[in-house]
């Protein structure tokens, strides 16, 4: 990725914090590494606690208001909701995409990390793009 305006910033929004050290050291030095190229913002919800035998419409509530909270940060941005069911990229594809959604003046990125359940639908709905970074299933954090 080029160097691109200092007015250009790219925002993680994700429910829940991190809390192992090494997760918060690893973001700390992408975020440096980054930080030559973009503005970078990390924006932290509350997560919702669901109990173990939880019935689908309480995942539902659950996913409906964290993704409520979430976009209450949103604005004017072009989102990107990061979910299982996204496009997938190699890393010289995805620096493009990024590259091409600056390029036609989208000054704000917002990356989009939901809970343990998920995202609402109605924050994919918001997105403008969906992306993968894998079939696998990982950890939120």
């Amino acid at each position: 990725m080029k160097k691109v305006s200092d007015n250009m910033k790219i925002k993680i929004l994700a429910v829940g914090k991190i809390k192992e050290k090494y997760l918060q050291e690893g973001i700390a030095e992408y975020s440096k590494r980054i930080s030559r190229y973009v503005k970078l913002e990390f924006v932290e919800v509350s997560d919702l606690k669901a109990p173990e035998n939880i019935s689908d419409a309480d995942k539902e509530n659950i996913k409906n208001k964290e993704g409520e909270s979430l976009l209450k940060k949103i604005g004017d941005d072009y989102v990107v909701a990061l979910c299982i069911n996204g496009n997938e990229y190699d890393s010289i594809s995805f620096a493009k995409k990024l590259q091409d959604t600056f390029d036609h003046g989208n000054s704000d990125i917002s990356f989009i990390i939901g809970g343990s359940l998920g995202l609402s639908e109605d924050v994919i709905k918001r997105a403008s793009a969906t992306v993968s970074f894998s079939k696998l299933t990982f950890p939120h954090q």
